[in-house]
């Protein structure tokens, strides 16, 4: 442990030392954007099979799924394979669903992406003992969302809008709903922004006893129309039109509904909720009379969740939960039933932490308890009792994996120091765990539960280990920073290989800074940072007020005023960066894509000067134009919130901004609209502020494709070196 001036102290949590690394060679822009220095993270798709011992994975031609021992990685049977079934017409395939029973195997290919995570392919139903395998569906137009029932004998799937059902024992199709109409209504699948912002692309769940299938209708007609210029190769360009409800605008009317697969019947369940609110998630409890229904208010700080009975209609409250700001949609999403009730993560004493609840809805017991997050929730072994989870209680640079059993008693299930990240087998019988650090490529390790016992490697980058001894780079560097408004704020920095104290060094300030994210974290990434720092940049990120692993105060003072605070902690820590003696305060820039590049530009408008230079990618420039569920949350609606949009709108800072600016945008971005970028390069235009720009055609949120992103990253090198 080190003390520096300017309030920094720094922490050497690597296991290796400060010095540069013993290699001669110069780390290369291309090599880095080409993905040299690239971990593997992927050891091929390991899906447990429910006796816990197994697991299915395609094998690396996708043209087989092949079943596996978790004890000894060993194959022990080919559950399908496109050489051996009779009647397959393809060679490969994109994925695959098995039945509860194991007879019927759904598999797709020539998949077609949506958005970020929707798709459409073309669906094959596979039966297991007749090793036969043919179209799902007769009928024309990819399929998206396949679900089979608890018992294996039906498919639910969506096409055009609408839910289909295949009944297998008859091999017959029936159209469950016929209103499905692009831009106007969906059934079963979700709007752009339950996608973008909830994580849910389905909204569909079978009763146990599979005699009932509950959806959710999207009614989108209310929400105004977004058409994105498409250019393409034409000497035309087209437009691609969708529904992107923005902050204070209509959203979508969502309605839920019960089909009975007997009877044909369709019965729409009354939620008790105001017309503004969301479902965000349904799904039925291990009772076929109760499906568990989970609503939010439009404020996103009251979450409902009822039980209602799909056939009488009737509805009851089970569990409410209000927060003086908004809700945490993830843990809504990791609610788990269970036989003695279900678990739920609230923050409701200030951190992120596990209760177990009664079937009525009763706190039973808190699980986890401490001034610490749980970070992720895995899951509620019945058998024994124990519950397992993520958490920062080590450190919030940290991450370690651990069991609870009924008694309360604790075990650290992953030793390494650093961060973890597990994948249990459907028993919690094995696991599969990912750790790095700063210093350490991720190692993939297979991991009995009981015992922690190691049973084998999947992945220790061993060849990126060799690599990188090659090279000469320094170490990342943590510390905590004690900026003007009394705050510790963590951060590391990369300094160049051959650094000297006694000289002056400009400084790229990185971040993403949105709400519960974290970029500070001991974990391993090497990025552009590391070429910058060999072409004479000191690089830092600092985590700021708003983001995650430090409790809820921490995490939500920025509410209604998303932005200000954010960019005040850049400015005041790249001011005490400054102070430092190999620091030349002179030649600071700040840089970061999306939320980062808004904050970026927040920071650059408030900063008086702080910054010579910043670079903007993708950014919002006013909340107005973001859309309802992601700013709403954090902002409320313009209406309700006025004085706060307008206090963090970079569009209404513009005539402020201090520095040398780069603005980058995509002109097919679906998130963040290239015409955000468009508005606020007008208003640095009235305000008289000159500015680089650069757009990239028919690029989404992503800006990658063919040589874009070395092209993209060979910009702002020379923007940086240009200006600093």
């Amino acid at each position: 442990m080190k003390r520096l001036n300017a309030g920094i102290l720094f922490l050497l949590l690597m296991t290796g030392s400060l010095s540069a690394q013993g290699g001669s060679k110069r780390v290369n822009l291309k090599e880095v954007i080409d993905g040299k220095f690239r971990a593997v993270t992927a050891v091929g798709e390991i899906r447990s099979l429910p006796d816990g011992e197994h697991y299915t994975s395609l094998n690396r031609e996708r043209t087989m799924i092949v079943k596996y021992a978790y004890r000894t990685g060993h194959p022990v049977d080919t559950l399908f394979s496109t050489k051996t079934a009779r009647e397959c017409t393809f060679t490969d395939f994109d994925g695959y669903l098995i039945s509860s029973t194991g007879h019927r195997i759904i598999v797709w290919r020539n998949t077609e992406r949506i958005y970020r995570h929707s798709f459409k392919s073309d669906i094959y139903d596979y039966d297991v003992r007749r090793n036969y395998i043919k179209p799902l569906s007769d009928g024309e137009g990819k399929v998206m969302a396949p679900l089979f029932s608890p018992d294996g004998r039906m498919c639910a799937y969506v096409r055009n809008n609408n839910i289909w059902l295949k009944k297998f024992d008859y091999d017959s199709e029936v159209q469950v709903t016929k209103d499905g109409e692009l831009n106007r209504v969906i059934n079963g699948t979700t709007d752009w922004v339950y996608e973008e912002e909830f994580g849910v692309t389905s909204l569909m769940s079978w009763s146990p006893d599979s005699e009932i299938l509950a959806y959710v209708r999207f009614d989108e007609t209310a929400i105004p129309d977004y058409s994105m210029q498409i250019y393409g190769d034409d000497t035309y360009p087209s437009y691609y039109t969708y529904k992107y409800p923005t902050a204070g605008r209509s959203n979508s009317r969502v309605t839920l509904h019960a089909y009975n697969v007997a009877t044909k019947d369709i019965k729409e369940l009354k939620v008790p909720v105001d017309s503004e609110s969301y479902i965000p998630r349904i799904v039925f409890t291990q009772n076929a009379d109760q499906l568990a229904v989970m609503t939010l208010n439009r404020h996103q700080n009251v979450f409902n969740m009822y039980y209602a009975n799909p056939k009488s209609g009737l509805f009851r409250l089970i569990l409410r939960e209000e927060n003086r700001c908004y809700v945490d949609y993830d843990w809504i999403h990791a609610l788990t039933f269970v036989k003695g009730g279900f678990t739920y993560v609230s923050e409701q004493n200030g951190y992120a932490h596990v209760y177990l609840y009664s079937p009525t809805g009763v706190v039973q017991r808190q699980v986890t308890n401490g001034n610490w997050d749980v970070t992720r929730f895995y899951g509620f072994d019945e058998a024994t009792q124990a519950v397992y989870y993520e958490s920062a209680e080590e450190s919030p640079l940290r991450r370690s994996v651990y069991r609870i059993d009924a008694k309360g008693n604790k075990t650290r299930l992953t030793d390494g120091t650093g961060t973890n990240n597990a994948a249990f087998s459907h028993t919690f019988t094995y696991f599969v765990n990912t750790f790095s650090n700063a210093s350490t490529p991720p190692v993939i390790t297979v991991n009995e539960t009981k015992t922690k016992k190691t049973l084998r490697v999947l992945q220790d980058n061993a060849p990126l280990k060799e690599r990188l001894r090659e090279y000469a780079f320094r170490d990342k560097e943590f510390f905590t920073i004690h900026t003007a408004s009394d705050y510790e704020l963590n951060g590391w920095m990369i300094k160049p290989a051959d650094f000297s104290e006694s000289k002056k060094y400009p400084v790229l300030m990185t971040q993403y800074s949105g709400p519960n994210s974290q970029q500070v974290l001991d974990r391993f990434g090497f990025d552009w940072e590391y070429y910058l720092a060999a072409s004479g940049f000191v690089v830092v990120c600092v985590d700021g007020r708003g983001t995650g692993a430090r409790g809820e105060a921490f995490r939500k003072c920025t509410y209604l005023r998303m932005g200000e605070l954010e960019s005040r902690d850049q400015v005041e820590a790249a001011r005490e960066l400054g102070k430092l003696p190999f620091i030349d305060g002179s030649r600071i820039a700040i840089w970061g894509w999306s939320f980062g590049g808004y904050n970026t530009l927040m920071a650059m408008s408030t900063g008086d000067g702080t910054f010579k230079a910043g670079i903007a990618v993708a950014p919002p420039t006013d909340w107005k134009y973001y859309d309802t569920v992601y700013t709403e949350r954090y902002m409320r609606t313009p209406n309700e919130n006025f004085e706060g949009y307008a206090a963090t709108s970079p569009i209404q800072l513009a005539k402020n901004l201090q520095g040398k600016l780069l603005l980058i945008h995509g002109t097919a971005d679906d998130n963040v609209h290239v015409n955000q970028t468009l508005d606020y390069a007008e208003a640095l235009v009235q305000a008289g502020k000159q500015f680089d720009m650069h757009l990239y055609k028919d690029r989404n949120h992503s800006i990658y494709g063919g040589n874009t992103r070395y092209h993209l990253y060979t910009k702002m090198v020379n923007f940086l070196l240009d200006n600093l």
